[in-house]
């Protein structure tokens, strides 16, 4: 029986965003990005794969439903693996021509806005590079599923580099700072929709691409400036500096999407409350307290010290009431914390309709992916899947 492989990576979310490519097939983007890593204790994608002699074809079953193994951006990862595995010798040819069985899951809501293919395919990459037993470095393998899959492949704060080699060998991801660079900092992810968004992230850079002026004006001369900013500002763990230059990165991000043509958008009403409550409460504090940012989606992604977390989510209950018994989960329960009548009243939000926001997860910034143990696989003895819906 072969070797059962089982990964676990971490989602990632942007400070500097990824938002169009200079070549399609080989995900290159446009422009740096830099993301945080968060926690795979809280939120995580999880991926066995199996290679035997006696399986006649690739298979795939993603979050308990067999997919199709046709995908290019799948079969390239594979393909760019066998071949690293082929040019380190690190297995035989035989087992480089087995089929192999993947089995994925995520814990968090796919398709969303939440980073999904990035620990996805982080996920993969990672499992089948331990399969192969490839010690190189794999970013750039992660990135042809997905390109922010490559910042994954990392933990703490991570820089995707762009490159200018056509063929793609000067882009992949570094790391920054590890996870305890800024022990402090803390995430809260507001979760508004879960439901799949109407226009896809690769359509929506595609009409930017071919339509945008603002990106065009971004890429050449914001966002490289930005890079240095916020790189500044981690090293030197300068909160404010952080937080105004990743809330601007975010609003320019969306403005981007409305100069698009035909626009598009992916906030929502919710989402736009959210900015207004977020920069009510970093005035009524006299300082920048809580930076927003937005990725392909309506759900917020929000970055504070861990001193203002407490505070925060009580803010965020009495504005955004909610039925769910469980409207914060991930690390250790918060109590609440009396909100002041000055902070309220600076405030000036009316709270809003209940469950307006699903829930909250509330996590840190972590490691990259790891290797898990044997009892812990997706796949059984038979390289068969263990849980199908």
């Amino acid at each position: 029986m072969a070797d059962i492989i089982t990964a676990v990576a971490p989602v990632n979310i942007a400070v500097i965003k990824y938002w169009g490519k200079r070549d399609e097939e080989l995900i290159l983007p446009l422009n740096d990005s830099l993301s945080a890593t968060l926690d795979t204790n809280i939120m995580y994608a999880k991926t066995s794969v199996c290679a035997r002699p006696d399986f006649a074809t690739d298979e795939i079953w993603l979050n308990g439903k067999k997919e199709s193994f046709e995908s290019e951006r799948l079969k390239n990862c594979l393909i760019s693996i066998k071949k690293k595995a082929a040019a380190e010798k690190s297995v035989n040819n035989d087992f480089l021509s087995w089929k192999i069985r993947v089995c994925s899951e995520n814990n968090f809501p796919t398709a969303a806005g939440l980073a999904s293919s990035a620990a996805g395919y982080a996920c993969l990459v990672t499992a089948l590079a331990k399969l192969y037993k490839v010690n190189s470095d794999v970013s750039a393998i992660a990135r042809l599923g997905s390109g922010s899959a490559c910042r994954s492949i990392y933990g703490g704060f991570v820089q995707w580099c762009a490159g200018v080699d056509p063929q793609g060998v000067d882009s992949f991801a570094t790391q920054i700072v590890d996870s305890s660079h800024w022990p402090e900092m803390r995430v809260l992810i507001l979760v508004v929709a879960d439901h799949k968004k109407k226009t896809s992230s690769t359509d929506g850079m595609k009409i930017s691409v071919q339509t945008s002026e603002l990106l065009k004006h971004r890429v050449q001369h914001i966002v490289p400036k930005r890079i240095d900013e916020i790189i500044d500002a981690i090293y030197d763990k300068n909160f404010s500096k952080f937080a105004e230059i990743t809330m601007k990165d975010s609003n320019q991000f969306h403005a981007v999407c409305m100069d698009s043509y035909p626009p598009f958008s992916y906030l929502t009403d919710v989402s736009h409350t959210i900015i207004q409550l977020i920069h009510s409460y970093n005035k009524a504090c006299g300082e920048v307290k809580v930076a927003y940012t937005f990725d392909a989606g309506p759900n917020a992604c929000l970055y504070m010290l861990q001193s203002e977390v407490f505070v925060v989510i009580s803010l965020l209950k009495h504005i955004f009431p909610s039925s769910n018994p469980e409207f914060v989960t991930g690390l250790t329960f918060i109590p609440e914390v009396p909100l002041s009548t000055e902070i309220l009243q600076a405030i000036d939000i009316e709270p809003q309709a209940t469950d307006l926001i699903k829930y909250v997860i509330h996590t840190k910034i972590g490691d990259g992916p790891s290797i898990l143990s044997d009892g812990l696989h997706l796949l059984n003895e038979k390289g068969e899947p263990i849980n199908i819906h």
